[in-house]
């Protein structure tokens, strides 16, 4: 077994080795790189423009699926679909052997966030619809720039290496890279470039200041009878719902200041004259790390308890979503850094300023515009979760994402590009605006130079690789090992944003972008650019 393991891992290096080129034709392929990407502005504004008018929830994401793999499916990109049993996951490789480079971005948008771009106000493209108030339209068409790029260098200077790209389903409910961790996706997998909608040009490294999280729904079941007519032969399942929530509330004195936990009732019964039979409540628990998580969970799985026992009800609950606090690789985002360096901010023009200063005003916010200056690369800061026990700053708390379960079963980094503006706070129509004008299709192409580069730089040289490798099993796992949050019978919670969907993509439908009519999205809408008070 040794024997066998140590000839894989020569094979490996080997293999890595037969990629070597010499400093200044490195230098060529990564201009030649920014050259191609320059070249495909068209289709990088298509695409985005494309993924922005589906505006698909979570777990519904079909018009965009068949879209993006129809695109990679043309370039000679091998699809599985259907992956970890999620009707809209999908895997796209393309290339042979080693390193094998997995590209993820996420592709699901937020509910209630549908919003015409372009336009410095709250002005829905559909009253109640959901919208790329995240900006996940830009990512995978970001990656399949990359790509694309990278792909014809492989292919003229016969570079030995597997590009694979895979879509973030239902991100905005952390509801699937666990199961693509436990489905093995990213068993054979080397590195991990990940990529998410930013404000400003970014990557970091080792712990995300966020936090995990599991997401959990409670349902109790109680007995229906006449509100007033016979309260007494009911037994309400809203009554546990509301006993739990002032439980939680009370209790939240008492956690740690890592924690952040919120939820909706999304079963309070059907009318006010009959006893609710059934109800339930969604919670999320975050905390910044596994075991805190966990329990967070129990306790609240002792309120379920305590509020069943208070109303004679009973009670079940289901996992709808996980994920880890992200630990995110440092020889990568070294790499990625010196290459965001070298790509710089775009030039923004002074109607990309305009729309920018326009919504910082009307959200009463400073207006200071577009990022001009990329930051610097910092050391992470220490935390101890907010308890005194370590040594660290305290915690911030905050969001969560499941690229933490990838990260901590692979090296990982997150390339944080431009496309955003600073002013939305976040999930909201705000964080729409920009995502379907010049800001996004100029920072997204930016991001594009900078993914491609940071591909190169894997397949170029495998003492990188190695050293990801070295920094992922003696830094970032020496002391925590990941364990997932998904128990056996686990499975994802596909069924999620059904119901809304199905209430507006007939509507929706009626907006998709026609690039073989109108030259960009804002032109088919009739949207003057930028347009503020």
């Amino acid at each position: 077994m040794l024997r066998t393991t140590l000839a894989l891992v020569l094979l490996a290096t080997a293999a890595l080795a037969q990629n070597k080129v010499a400093p200044d034709k490195e230098a060529a392929m990564k201009a030649d790189l920014a050259g191609q990407l320059d070249g495909m502005k068209k289709q990088a504004q298509v695409m985005i423009d494309s993924v922005f008018s589906f505006g698909e929830l979570g777990f519904q994401e079909f018009e965009t699926s068949k879209y993006l793999t129809g695109i990679l499916e043309k370039e000679g990109f091998k699809i599985e679909r259907g992956v970890a049993g999620i009707p809209t996951a999908w895997v796209a490789t393309w290339g042979s052997g080693k390193p094998v480079i997995s590209m993820g971005s996420d592709i699901d948008d937020i509910p209630q966030a549908s919003q015409k771009p372009g336009v410095g106000y709250h002005d829905p493209l559909i009253e109640g619809a959901p919208g790329h108030g995240e900006g996940h339209n830009g990512g995978v068409p970001l990656n399949i720039l990359a790509a694309l790029s990278v792909k014809k260098i492989m292919e003229r200077e016969h570079l030995q290496g597997t590009l694979r790209l895979w879509p973030g389903v239902a991100e905005e409910l952390v509801g699937t890279k666990a199961y693509f961790v436990r489905a093995g996706m990213f068993n054979d997998v080397d590195i991990c470039l990940f990529a998410h909608i930013s404000a400003n040009m970014t990557v970091s490294y080792g712990q995300n200041q966020g936090n995990g999280l599991v997401s959990v729904e409670y349902m109790f079941k109680g007995e229906s009878a006449h509100a007033a007519g016979a309260p007494w032969r009911g037994r309400s399942a809203l009554d546990a719902v509301e006993l739990f929530d002032v439980g939680w509330n009370f209790r939240r004195e008492h956690l740690r200041l890592a924690q952040r936990s919120h939820n909706v009732i999304t079963n309070g019964g059907d009318q006010p004259n009959v006893v609710p039979p059934n109800a339930s409540d969604w919670y999320y628990f975050r905390e910044a790390d596994y075991e805190h998580i966990m329990d967070m969970w129990r306790i609240g799985d002792n309120m379920a308890k305590a509020a069943a026992l208070m109303t004679d009800t009973e009670w079940t609950s289901r996992l709808l979503g996980s994920a880890w606090n992200g630990h995110f690789n440092k020889p990568i985002a070294e790499a990625m850094y010196a290459n965001i360096k070298k790509v710089g901010l775009p030039a923004w023009t002074e109607d990309d300023q305009t729309l920018a200063r326009g919504i910082q005003k009307e959200l009463k916010l400073p207006a200071t515009g577009l990022a001009t200056k990329v930051p610097e690369l910092r050391a992470p800061r220490v935390t101890d979760g907010g308890d005194g026990e370590g040594q660290g700053v305290g915690p911030t708390g905050g969001g969560s994402d499941d690229i933490g379960d990838v990260s901590w079963t692979v090296p990982t980094v997150t390339l944080r590009f431009p496309g955003n503006i600073q002013a939305g706070p976040g999930h909201n129509w705000a964080n729409a605006i920009s995502m379907a004008t010049p800001i996004a299709h100029k920072g997204i192409l930016a991001g594009a130079k900078v993914q491609a580069m940071t591909v190169l730089d894997i397949l170029l040289h495998p003492e990188l690789v190695q050293a990801a490798k070295d920094y992922f099993n003696n830094v970032q796992t020496k002391d925590v090992k990941y364990k997932s949050f998904l128990r056996t019978d686990d499975k994802p919670a596909i069924f999620l944003n059904e119901k809304t969907m199905a209430i507006y993509r007939e509507r929706m439908r009626q907006m998709y972008y026609d690039p073989s009519k109108y030259d960009n999205y804002l032109q088919q809408l009739g949207i003057k650019y930028p347009t503020v008070r």
